[in-house]
């Protein structure tokens, strides 16, 4: 009996070992970067010869996309860094695809690569930034929005902690027990837990980030290395010597007694001391001031509209037209 068990024991072993195998060599970037939360440089760029994929990967929802490693001849390749509100609602209608549009009608050779992601701050955009030097951009479109530091140190923990080599951590050392954990959690133990329990632990994300939020020394620490990220992504664009664009966020605020307003929580500020050679600003706040009803504009605080994503394309072409972006440069 114990010589049975132990033959079973060691065949599930061998099997197992053949599905770790043969899931690393033959689906890489389902590997890469899983449980890396957007801390992983390589995850989500599949790269195929000189065919660059973007896929969703490691953390990272790219819109899936495909580009050339090696720019184009005679092509301004722009690449937009960023989080949600740069990602937009769909490839197309993202304020990056609007873009390409604009250029491209005003007879320009373009192509514009849309690689913000949800819930990425300064730490997570300034990888994908590392990453994408590679690809020779043209241009870089960098949106600054400081309202995602809550997620990016709730994700950097959990990258730190996974990452760790307590005993706790080895099963998940094999892609093939942490996926089927994967599964067990989210496909199943989360579907049948009550709604209430769901609720529940969606509250608590919810509460703790809003004890963060009321957190004046926290709120300080972030908003320091928000900047100070910001500010090392720039300097090592411009090492470069390729042209960046800020786009500083802005956010809706209803106005107490009088129309609602925008406000750029300081960003303003930060852009303006990092402007010079090669550094140029497009504030949203300027881009849309003095428009009513907002809420054409403005799908929430944060979110733009079809229509307020066409309208900052617009200004960012305008921008990009006027400094004589030529094709290749």
């Amino acid at each position: 009996m114990i010589r049975r068990l132990f033959a079973d024991f060691l065949l599930a072993l061998c099997l197992l070992l053949v599905a770790e195998l043969a899931v690393r060599l033959f689906l890489p970037h389902d590997v890469s970067g899983r449980f890396s939360y957007g801390y992983d440089r390589e995850a989500g760029f599949v790269e195929s010869g000189e065919v660059v994929r973007l896929v969703r990967a490691g953390g990272r929802r790219f819109h899936p996309q495909t580009f050339s490693r090696r720019r184009p001849p005679d092509t301004l390749r722009i690449m937009v860094i960023g989080d949600s509100v740069p990602r937009g609602p769909s490839l197309a209608a993202a304020y990056p695809g609007q873009l390409q549009e604009l250029l491209a009608a005003a007879g320009m050779k373009v192509e514009v690569i849309n690689l913000a992601i949800p819930g990425f701050g300064a730490r997570r955009s300034r990888l994908v930034v590392e990453k994408i030097l590679q690809y020779e951009p043209s241009l870089i479109i960098l949106h600054l929005n400081d309202s995602n530091e809550y997620e990016d140190e709730r994700e950097y923990r959990r990258s730190r902690e996974f990452q760790g080599w307590h005993p706790r951590h080895w099963l998940m050392k094999s892609f093939i027990l942490a996926r089927a954990y994967e599964i067990k959690t989210e496909k199943l133990q989360w579907r049948l837990l009550p709604e209430t329990i769901r609720q529940q632990q969606l509250l608590n994300d919810a509460d703790a980030e809003l004890a963060a939020s009321l957190d004046e020394a926290q709120q300080r620490r972030w908003q320091q290395r928000f900047w100070e990220t910001t500010r090392e992504t720039v300097a090592l664009i411009r090492e470069r010597s390729i042209p960046v664009i800020l786009v500083i966020q802005a956010s809706r605020q209803a106005g107490d007694q009088g129309p609602e307003r925008l406000d750029d929580h300081g960003l303003g500020a930060l852009a303006q001391s990092l402007q010079g050679p090669g550094v140029q600003v497009v504030s949203m706040g300027q881009v849309f001031s003095g428009l009513n009803p907002l809420r054409q504009y403005f799908a929430d605080s944060a979110h733009l509209t079809p229509t307020g994503h066409r309208r900052l394309a617009a200004a960012l072409a305008a921008v990009i037209r006027g400094r004589g972006q030529g094709a290749g440069h």
